[in-house]
């Protein structure tokens, strides 16, 4: 059987991504996630470590971070993260799971790094309609808390916002539902595969390089 390891954002689609590898009946070794040195959150989402570290724990399943300095160059990028994915070629992991939908640059990004290791990409959304995995991911009883929005796609109303029903409905036509095109990140705080939901309360918001807004989340104790 192959062993694999699952590209780990904290939101939505790589959720939906281990969530199918898991139906599967693969090896999962680890979650791999990249952090921003200096402010310690998931690259992107602008998550906390604290969070994404209790996601590994109610999934059950390993982290490896990979930490990189903000404004990080893609020499810096791919040395830190062939560093990593070597190891685990090392230790027999075939295959690397992600969570993209239609961006053709991406996959074909991904395939030929990983090739460079010996190793192999799974793209279990790929090409399936936006709309159908937005939904998709809704009925298994995932749920997800926007917490950064592109303001040259969305307002800032949308950042904080859970990802539901209404918040697809309420979605410019131009916006994808899933968010392929970097409109807007989330974070799963509970699903088919947790153990149990991660309490956590909105906190500030900040725009980065006057375009990025992002929603802070703050983990809370389960027994409040």
């Amino acid at each position: 059987m192959d062993t694999v390891m699952v590209a780990w954002s904290g939101g939505k689609d790589s959720a939906l991504a281990l969530y199918k590898v898991q139906q599967e009946g693969l090896a999962i070794s680890a979650l791999l996630t990249t952090v921003t040195e200096h402010y310690n959150r998931i690259s992107m989402h602008g998550v906390r470590q604290v969070l994404l570290e209790r996601q590994s724990h109610v999934l059950g399943i390993p982290l490896e971070k990979v930490f990189i300095p903000p404004d990080s160059s893609n020499e810096v990028y791919e040395a830190r993260m062939s560093a990593v994915l070597g190891k685990y070629a090392g230790e027999g992991v075939t295959t690397v799971v992600f969570g993209d939908v239609f961006l053709e640059d991406i996959r074909a990004y991904r395939e030929r790094q990983l090739s460079k290791m010996g190793m192999n990409a799974s793209f279990p959304l790929w090409k399936k309609p936006s709309p159908e995995l937005a939904h998709e991911f809704l009925n298994l009883g995932f749920k997800a808390i926007i917490t950064c929005v592109d303001l040259h796609a969305l307002n800032r109303s949308f950042a904080g916002r859970v990802y539901n029903t209404q918040f697809l409905s309420d979605l410019p036509p131009t916006v994808d539902p899933c968010g392929e095109n970097g409109e807007f990140h989330s974070f799963v705080y509970d699903g088919p595969n947790f153990v149990e939901p991660i309490p956590c309360k909105k906190g500030r918001s900040v725009i980065r390089d006057d375009r990025f807004y992002f929603r802070d989340l703050i983990p809370q104790d389960r027994h409040r």
